[in-house]
């Protein structure tokens, strides 16, 4: 963040959301880290007077943030979009409990997957939730609209659904500081049993009462200011939301648009107005149709997916080609940029337990996280990855499936984080009906994928605060787990034995490789001693190579060059590690049998 001096700040999307939740007068903010939404949370626990917190899951935090909505303040859920899916039970039940504080639900939705599982359309949830959807465009309206999304919610009793992107999230852009605003509800404690017990007699109440809103919302949506129409040329016009309407604005500067800041519910006389002021109508969105899908049911002709793709992010100049192919040469395309292929960091603990399991033929279950990143090769470790905490329950499904056959053959592996996010319910089912297969918790300390956020296992709080930290072992054995075994990830050979043991036993075990993640903070002021290679005794085997470290590398070498370097005719090449990068964590020396990977100092 760059300050100006003048109040307007260089800002992210997710920089400009957490100044927005400050200014709005939010009091509690809980979330679970998830890209591209994490920073929302990190920067607003740098404001003053606001209670921030990492929940164990997303159901947890909006849950959190309805209790404090209960007790009369501002509330704020942050997560991103798969992340929604945890959390639609209390989401939809919150629609017909409505509100007392304003309480806003961030979904940050990740076209073309760049950190992703899937390609999701959160708008949909509005749609199928009943509660009101606001969009911004850039970092600037997103601060602005998130305010006024507080005021909605207060205004018509309802939780507020605000939908960013990956681009809105990160691109940057000039925000101007606002003053800081406060709730029209007092805090404090009120029994309101008929609108917040939710049993069928009051859910059938609240069931009108949120049809009546969603009449008034439709009202309010047609004079809203964001929702607006701007003048330009009709014979092509555009109906467009979020980032998009940036593309289309740059694509097509000359033609009219109606840009929609609130695309649920839609301000229908508006959209009729400006359709027939147009002689042809494009609707340009990204994911899935759904302003299509609810203009034509209006009864309106329009272009949308028949010309914009259903699949990954926009730009411009895919909204230039594909309304208008014949004006792309007009445009740059964007530049093919080299692919860079993802790997696990020098030194990471996870690498030593993939390494293992790819040399013992099994069916890994796995789960979400860095070590999701075991399925790429050399390790080629990971069989399945579905959603977080899927690992457990599909080993077990898996056993239930196959019974004997399945003896010794099938493991899952799943984070400290993802654990406690949604594995132990699995656990718990595992135990309860009598499977026997293997998990693995890669307990590195930390939530490293989404950029080391603290958890519960951690020991700290989202301030870095000292704050209770959950003892995995005997949680484990809580649940009824009898064999629970600690590992240290980089002893490769002794990790070989423990997984062989526990293969070999017909009920349920647990092995906690643990290791802290290389990118903590204490990992990084330690002085490592690096590993070298002593090319005298390297005889090209490739077994430390395989492990796919990017500090190792291999160096072919040609007929001509083995000669003069006097090495054995055979020998195609050589490992090199390069002392930079290397962690020191001795997984390389203790697959190579020649002695060729040594300490520094020797």
């Amino acid at each position: 963040m760059i300050d100006f001096g003048d109040d307007s700040v260089w800002m992210s999307g997710n920089e400009a959301i957490a100044l927005g939740a400050y200014e709005a007068g939010v009091k509690v903010a809980s979330g679970y880290p998830g890209t591209p939404s994490t920073e929302i949370l990190e920067n607003l626990s740098c404001y003053e007077g606001v209670y921030t917190e990492w929940a164990p899951n997303e159901k947890v935090g909006f849950e959190v943030a309805v209790g404090a909505s209960f007790a009369g303040v501002r509330a704020l859920a942050t997560m991103k979009h798969v992340g929604l899916n945890v959390a639609a039970d209390p989401l939809f039940t919150a629609s017909y409990t409505g509100v007392r504080g304003g309480l806003v639900v961030i979904v940050a939705d990740d076209p073309e997957m760049h950190s992703s599982q899937n390609e999701q359309d959160s708008r949909n949830y509005a749609f199928a939730a009943k509660v009101p959807m606001l969009e911004p465009s850039d970092p600037a309206e997103a601060k602005e609209l998130l305010k006024l999304a507080f005021a909605i919610s207060e205004e018509f009793d309802t939780p507020v659904l605000f939908r960013t992107t990956t681009r809105i999230a990160h691109v940057k852009c000039v925000v101007k500081k606002g003053k800081k605003l406060s709730s029209s509800v007092s805090p404090g404690i009120e029994k309101m049993p008929a609108k917040f017990v939710m049993l069928p007699g009051n859910a059938r109440s609240r069931r009108v009462v949120v049809e009546e809103r969603m009449r008034r919302l439709r009202e309010m949506a047609e004079t809203a200011p964001y929702n607006r129409v701007e003048a330009g040329d009709t014979r092509r016009g555009f109906i467009t939301s979020s980032v998009s309407y940036l593309y289309v604005k740059e694509a097509f500067p000359e033609a009219a648009v109606l840009k929609l800041g609130m695309c649920w519910p839609l301000p229908e006389q508006k959209i009729r107005d400006f359709a027939a002021s147009v002689d042809q109508l494009v609707i340009v969105e990204e994911l899935d149709p759904f302003l299509e899908l609810h203009i034509k049911a209006m009864g309106i002709l329009c272009h949308g997916k028949d010309l914009i793709p259903n699949q990954g992010e926009l730009n411009t100049t895919i909204v230039r080609k594909s309304v208008d192919p014949a004006s792309v040469t007009e445009l740059f395309a964007p530049v093919a940029l080299p692919m860079r292929s993802p790997n696990m960091c020098a030194g990471c603990p996870h690498r030593g337990i993939f390494y293992n399991l790819s040399r013992m033929k099994l069916f890994v279950s796995g789960d979400i996280g860095c070590y999701t990143l075991g399925f790429l090769p050399p390790l080629s470790a990971m069989d399945s990855c579905v959603c977080m905490g899927a690992s457990v329950g599909i080993a077990h499904g898996m056993a239930k499936a196959l019974g004997t056959e399945a003896k010794g053959k099938i493991v899952s592996v799943i984070g400290d984080s993802t654990f406690i996010h949604s594995g132990l319910s699995g656990l718990i089912n595992t135990v309860y009906n009598g499977s026997s297969s293997l998990l693995i918790i890669f307990d590195n300390r930390i939530t490293a994928m989404t950029g080391q956020q603290n958890n519960p296992a951690s020991g700290c709080n989202i301030k870095g605060e000292a704050a209770n930290a959950i003892d995995l072992e005997a949680l484990c054995r809580a649940v009824g787990v009898r064999h629970v075994d600690v590992v240290n990830p980089h002893d490769i050979n002794g990790c070989r034995k423990v997984l062989e043991k526990a293969l070999e036993r017909d009920e349920a075990s647990v092995v906690i490789a643990r290791a802290p993640c290389v990118l903590l903070p204490e990992m990084k002021k330690a002085k490592h001693i690096p590993y070298s290679t002593r090319l005298a005794s390297c005889t090209g085997c490739m077994a430390c190579v395989r492990l796919g470290c990017p500090a190792i590398s291999w160096n072919p070498l040609s007929p001509q060059k083995v000669k003069a370097l006097g090495y054995k005719e055979k020998q195609k090449g050589f490992a090199l590690i390069s002392e930079v990068q290397c962690n020191g964590c001795g997984q390389c020396q203790a697959l190579c049998k020649f002695d060729a990977i040594v300490r520094r100092e020797a």
